[in-house]
């Protein structure tokens, strides 16, 4: 069977252990070929590929990013977009696609299977941990190590000047990365886009921290909204996806911060750092799992489906209902954190 890969949207740690996965195990027990599409569903609309054979995967594992390159396009925004493809498909002889990424790029997967009959498996890749068929997706565990570490080094800074740190990290509609570095890195207030937030109150947290002589963290979901206001947006413009760019809810609060309070307030913007770098161990253990059960998943024949993982073990779920809607933070889980605010 000669298959095509590719991964789409934001990069992140582990995409290139899936792709490994993938080729080991599809070349040496099953004998099948591999195409890698470049830039996400771009390759596939341009007819833009590498090979994909064992030497080409060597040495990959702990790399960042993803060696197929990756972009937002979205092939159903895009005139003739669909015969494209599935032209584009048939000269590469193509018979199943394997798709790696988030919402996004697993909704268009999800489309092209159902309603166009193309047989497409999917990978879940998000380090906002967002998709709520999996209990986690791989590259979350690195973005929340790295913002850890970040608030760790914060600490010492902020308690040197006495002064209010702001950390905004990733996060559009979700607070996992928030929560989970939050709580680890031992931040004094945890803002997510699930649960609008009190200025007043974030202030009287920060002025209570101060009060018993350390100087207050404040972690930020860049989705996170004020209870009178809106997102913070860095422009107007929009993705294929229809994506405004958000950044800026960290340096909006601590300008409202140091204006309240009086006190000295600063921001760090962690941005794209939370998807660079290594990944960690258990992201290339996870990503390595996904990509070995999504061969087999080809092999197999079942296509339209997602594997996931449930507790320790990957399962398969179909697509539809992989992208049919997000994993938010349950309200009881940030309930929980709630006692280290302020």
């Amino acid at each position: 069977m000669r298959v095509g890969v590719l991964t789409g949207g934001g990069d992140c740690p582990g995409l290139n252990a899936v792709i490994r996965g993938v080729v080991r195990k599809g070349v040496q027990e099953y004998g099948h070929d591999f195409v890698g599409f470049r830039d996400g569903w771009r390759g596939p609309l341009e007819n833009d590929t590498v090979r994909l054979d064992i030497p080409a995967v060597r040495g990959i594992l702990p790399r960042g990013g993803t060696i197929l390159g990756s972009s937002r396009t979205n092939p159903l925004k895009v005139s003739d977009g669909i015969r494209r493809i599935k032209d584009n498909l048939a000269k590469q002889e193509i018979q199943a696609l394997i798709a790696i990424g988030g919402e996004d790029t697993l909704g268009v997967a999800a489309r092209l299977s159902d309603e166009y009959g193309m047989p497409c498996v999917g990978v879940p890749k998000t380090i906002d941990n967002d998709l709520s068929a999996t209990d986690y997706t791989f590259g979350f565990d690195t973005a929340v190590n790295i913002a850890t570490e970040a608030i760790d080094r914060l600490h010492t800074t902020a308690e040197s000047h006495m002064r209010v740190l702001v950390v905004e990290v990733m996060g559009r509609h979700a607070g996992w990365i928030a929560l989970h570095s939050g709580l680890a890195g031992g931040a004094n207030v945890i803002l997510i886009p699930e649960q609008r937030f009190d200025v007043d109150q974030v202030c009287e947290w920060v002025t209570s921290r101060f009060r018993s002589a350390y100087a207050p963290i404040v972690v930020v979901a860049e989705g996170a909204m004020p209870k009178d206001g809106e997102m913070v947006l860095k422009d107007d413009s929009r993705d294929s996806f229809g994506h405004v760019r958000l950044s800026g809810v960290g340096e909006w609060l601590a300008k409202q911060i140091e204006k309240r309070t009086g006190k000295e307030a600063r921001t760090t913007v962690l941005g794209h750092v939370q998807r660079g770098g290594t990944p960690s161990a258990f992201d290339r253990w996870l990503a390595t799992r996904f990509g070995l059960h999504a061969v087999d998943c080809v092999h197999e024949g079942d296509f339209g489906r997602m594997v996931a993982l449930r507790g320790t073990d990957i399962v398969r779920v179909p697509l539809t209902e992989a992208t049919a809607r997000l994993k938010t933070v349950d309200p009881r889980l940030y309930q929980e954190a709630g006692v280290f605010f302020g």
